[in-house]
């Protein structure tokens, strides 16, 4: 019971950043069940945002990256990590689809924001 508790509390802290391929629309959902949630286009960075500003933008701003967009994957590979990245490969769904993948991934993401081990996840 004590690590539920402290996996949710966790969650709590979680500070994702949405891509500019992700709604902003998932924002509300996204902070009432993980955390820190705001999406690219509502920084201070100049659009469109070039995908090296998001991740030097998510690196200071202790961000995790989420997004569909698999040129991050190559900046993984080049600079390691932080950011760590969500990397949605679900092609296009609605909003509501998407709360749903969320949700089903919920566990997956909590515990890939606990570990220091690796800075990718990928949900299919």
């Amino acid at each position: 019971m004590l690590q539920i508790g402290i996996k949710l509390l966790r969650s709590l802290y979680m500070k994702l950043l949405l891509d500019a391929n992700i709604s902003w629309r998932l924002c509300s959902f996204i902070e009432e069940n993980f955390g820190e949630c705001v999406h690219i286009n509502k920084t201070n960075l100049s659009q469109p945002v070039k995908d090296y500003e998001i991740w030097l933008f998510a690196k200071k701003q202790g961000y995790i990256i989420v997004t569909q967009d698999s040129d991050f994957l190559n900046l993984l590979e080049a600079k390691g990590y932080p950011p760590k990245v969500i990397l949605i490969k679900t092609g296009n769904v609605s909003r509501i689809q998407m709360q749903v993948i969320f949700l089903q991934a919920r566990s997956s993401i909590i515990d890939f924001c606990d570990n220091d081990d690796y800075g990718l996840l990928e949900i299919f």
